[in-house]
């Protein structure tokens, strides 16, 4: 199942001064609200996707969200982010975490900065989970903090993209 949400009707071909962040939802995250509630919380994942477009549409951000089962999907999702101009990425790669070299290629190929979440804690799971492909490409990382996880990964993405230029370059403070 793909969803996809966005604050703007229409993307601009043009950069715009205003922020552009995907949220990309891995595989089964389709199911949130109930699967594993004791892991993974009560909240589906449309009430998080409608939260984060909120978010956005208060600050006059764009904020898009898709979500997959398929590797391939959010591989191309990703390469298709960099033609989009998205300044930034919210990433929950779910099992494709522990997994999936391809999606840690993509990210790195499109240098697009990126903060990956965790509904649960991983690193108090089984060990498998401990290990992810994508925490040292990452900007950060937000584990076992359930849904608000994704509220604080877009609150750090959208403070540290307002200083953007019209031609939709980063500004670079000068040093004191």
């Amino acid at each position: 199942m793909t969803t996809k949400r966005t604050s703007r009707a229409v993307a601009k071909s043009v950069p715009s001064l205003h922020p552009h962040v995907l949220v990309l939802h891995g595989p089964n995250l389709n199911l949130l609200g109930s699967r594993e509630p004791g892991h993974y919380g009560l909240a589906t994942l449309d009430d998080i996707n409608r939260v984060l477009v909120s978010r956005g549409e208060a600050v006059n951000a764009q904020v898009e969200t898709f979500q997959n089962n398929h590797e391939g999907a959010l591989i191309d999702r990703i390469h298709q982010a960099a033609h989009d101009q998205v300044d930034f990425i919210v990433i929950n790669p779910a099992g494709y975490t522990h997994t999936s070299i391809a999606l840690r290629d993509a990210l790195a190929a499109t240098a697009i900065p990126f903060v990956e979440v965790h509904l649960s804690n991983i690193y108090a799971r089984e060990p498998f989970r401990h290990h992810s492909y994508f925490s040292d490409l990452a900007v950060g990382v937000v584990s076992g903090l359930g849904a608000h996880g994704y509220e604080l990964a877009l609150e750090y993405a959208l403070r540290h993209l307002p200083n953007r230029t019209s031609h939709g370059s980063q500004k670079t403070e000068k040093a004191h």
